[in-house]
């Protein structure tokens, strides 16, 4: 046994998640340095709050994001305009002996009521808004008040309903939830694979071909005994074909492999060219189907003199001729006939 060989594969593939694991680690630690500085919290879950509570004491504990159950609200005539619609209304009501403005949706205040006798809405705590400023200055000329006087009398914090409904908040919390969930579940799936590489997504493609882990066992057996060939990050036992790349792990038994060719790519930069690559690209039955890049020619032509002597079925290059015959073998082509012959009926 060749110990550098030794459980080879399994290690590939826990160094494989383990590098790939960073990433939605890091990717929390940036939702949660998010959490820190926004209320994200408030967002998901709103504090409940009622006209006795104080707006100012709320805004200083970053409870930003509320549900508010208060009334009376009374309309002051004025409504917030966007684009070509209006987005909200203003209203006024009572809260913790402050006056405070309070801009609704309007399918809340039902356009535009002129009273409303009690209503639970979700909002956000704005301070020192612009549009309450200009709402304040035109309420003052219409009750023929001083403005500073009426600016003292009304509580410098608004609640807003657009803000904390509106379609920008959404998207927000969706993509911060959605991302922070597949984040999550991603380093769970990496855990477990990390614990046990033959429920990993390399050996669980095994399964059209037999039992996945006894399939790991022989060629790690294989590859730990006697290697047929091998390049940097590709190995041929006597049965499989097996990859180690930074690109992934992948296994297949050789009896199972339909089409082989390569694929060069010229690397450049503006008008220089620095190097060419090839790719390996091969076609398994049960519609499997690998790519191996980023490789040098001599390799590539090794590995397909090699697997195209031990299975003679394989087709070897890429033509139209080829991609034909790796289709019917596939049986890609029989669901189209179908279909034809379908057709072709006289219904």
């Amino acid at each position: 046994m060749i110990e550098q060989f030794d459980h080879y594969i399994s290690k590939s593939i826990r160094l494989f998640y383990r590098r790939r694991i960073l990433f939605p680690i890091l990717y929390l630690i940036l939702l949660l340095a998010l959490s820190v500085v926004y209320p994200v919290y408030g967002m998901f879950f709103p504090r409940r709050i009622t006209a006795e509570d104080n707006m100012e004491r709320l805004y200083k504990d970053r409870d930003r994001y509320v549900s508010a159950s208060m009334g009376p609200l009374y309309f002051t005539g004025y409504t917030k305009e966007w684009l070509f619609g209006t987005v909200g209304y203003y209203y006024y009501a009572m809260m913790d002996d402050r006056c405070v403005v309070v801009l609704l949706d309007p399918q809340t205040c039902k356009q535009g009521l002129p009273m409303i006798e009690n209503v639970r809405f979700s909002a956000k705590i704005l301070r020192d808004s612009g549009a309450m400023d200009k709402l304040l200055q035109k309420l003052a000329d219409d009750l023929s008040w001083d403005e500073k006087g009426l600016s003292a009398a009304v509580s410098r914090y608004m609640l807003s309903e657009p803000d904390a409904t509106d379609i920008r908040t959404r998207l927000f919390m969706a993509v911060f939830a959605l991302t922070g969930l597949y984040a999550t579940a991603s380093i769970l799936l990496y855990i477990v694979y990390l614990i046990d590489p033959a429920l990993s997504r390399p050996c669980r493609r095994l399964r059209v071909y037999g039992n996945p882990r006894r399939l790991l066992a022989e060629a790690e057996e294989e590859l730990a005994t006697l290697p047929q060939l091998a390049t940097e990050d590709i190995f041929i036992t006597e049965h499989y074909f097996i990859e180690t790349s930074g690109y992934g792990v992948a296994i297949v038994p050789i009896s199972q492999i339909v089409w082989i060719y390569k694929y060069s790519t010229l690397h450049r930069f503006l008008w220089h060219h620095f190097s060419i690559s090839y790719t390996l690209h091969i076609t398994a039955k049960r519609r499997r189907y690998i790519r191996c890049p980023k490789n040098i020619k001599s390799d590539i032509d090794g590995i397909m003199d090699y697997l195209a002597e031990a299975n003679h079925e394989i087709l070897v290059g890429f033509s139209e001729e080829n991609r034909l015959k790796a289709a019917r073998r596939q049986g890609d082509t029989t669901f189209w006939k179908n279909v034809s012959s379908l057709l072709r009926k006289k219904v």
